[in-house]
């Protein structure tokens, strides 16, 4: 074998390779690194075994095999056996040095930075004196290790806990449990809106995708509202061109006497937003007419902040995704695309299965409640 470092194994060395191939009671790398040793001794019988007969025998890359002959001339057997020991790059990366980049990185931003980059990081500890040069990758490493992501953040509705808003909460949950009547139906209301665009597009066909150009046409804005109920798997879907409070007051006018006009009752949960309230109605009827509405609902509003107790807005993230995260260009196009979503949804009966109660909110919600001495 016409390499630089010869393998000439001893008949001692020899013997002692064999034995510990033939116990196998140690690592299995230990067992291989035997066997090629055996290879690369340049006895007669071996011959034939070249780099590449070795490699396809035992698996090994050329440079395992290389590196495994040079150990052996350079260090002995033993240390051909076992594998070359890993060199921590980052050794100044110490645990005081950690602490620091824990806490920097769990600090503010400087002014002009939005957050914490690697780079920053590092150039604050050499600022800080705590180590003289460090490289980003070891900043990395060591956020990894700690399982830390400060370039991450969520959004959260931070609720405004005491007795208001338990009270509603715990109100909204009651009316989730109460059980189905067809003459004092719950429904949910809620509202959203989409803008219209229109883009060009280049259908696909076999070999290239679907294309569409980046810039697009606003074709104004269409406004959606909701009411859901989830006990008969029912919805109903109106668009607007606008979002006022006649707008509100003529869904609700529609919904007792077109959608629910065989009802006693309606029991409509849905949350603060300026235009839900029963005045809405006495902009849009004569004082008769709205009061006539209003004798027909029972309205119980979410606390603030708590849009979650509200199911006509999972119905409308449903709505989001399944519908409306379609390009449409027209309020013709929306109501159809629309009607036909809100079609198939009530004929699959799909709806919410609300398990959440006031029990689970008093255990897992405490926190919310008020404190009595």
């Amino acid at each position: 074998m016409n390499h630089k470092y010869i393998v000439t194994l001893t008949d001692e060395e020899r013997e002692m390779l064999q034995e510990l191939i033939a116990k196998g009671r140690t690592q299995g790398y230990r067992i291989k690194h035997a066997q090629i040793l055996l290879k690369l001794d340049e006895i007669p019988e071996n011959r034939e075994w070249t780099y590449d007969k070795i490699r396809e025998a035992y698996h090994a890359t050329p440079h395992t095999i290389c590196q495994i002959a040079k150990r052996f001339v350079t260090d002995g057997v033993e240390a051909a056996l076992g594998r070359k020991e890993q060199v921590n790059r980052h050794k100044k990366v110490d645990g005081r040095v950690e602490a620091h980049i824990i806490a920097i990185a769990c600090s503010e931003a400087p002014e002009g930075r939005e957050r914490w980059t690697l780079q920053l990081i590092a150039d604050e500890l050499v600022r800080l004196g705590v180590v003289e040069s460090i490289s980003d990758t070891a900043v990395m490493d060591t956020l990894k290790k700690n399982e830390l992501k400060p370039w991450q953040k969520k959004e959260w509705c931070i609720p405004k806990p005491g007795a208001e808003f338990v009270a509603r909460m715990e109100d909204v949950l009651d009316v989730y449990q109460q059980p189905y009547d067809p003459l004092r139906p719950v429904v949910c209301l809620d509202e959203t809106n989409r803008q219209l665009v229109e883009k060009q597009r280049i259908p696909a066909k076999p070999g290239s995708v679907e294309r569409e150009d980046y810039e697009y046409r606003r074709c104004g804005v269409v406004d959606l509202f909701v009411a859901f109920e989830p006990l008969a798997c029912k919805r109903v879907v109106k668009l607007t061109h606008t979002r006022t409070a006649v707008d509100f007051a003529h869904f609700l006018h529609e919904l007792v006497d077109v959608h629910y006009s065989h009802c006693e009752k309606i029991v409509l949960v849905m949350d603060n937003l300026n235009i839900h309230s029963i005045a809405s109605l006495y902009k849009a009827f004569d004082p008769a007419q709205a009061r006539r509405i209003i004798q027909r609902l029972e309205i119980h509003y979410t606390p603030i902040h708590a849009s979650w107790l509200n199911m006509a807005e999972i119905e409308i993230g449903i709505l989001s995704r399944q519908c409306l995260s379609q390009d449409l260009s027209s309020f013709e196009t929306m109501q159809r695309q629309v009607n036909a979503w809100a079609m198939y949804r009530n004929s699959v009966c799909s709806t919410v299965r609300w398990r959440f109660s006031s029990d689970d909110a008093r255990c897992k919600l405490r926190k919310l409640y008020p404190i009595i001495f």
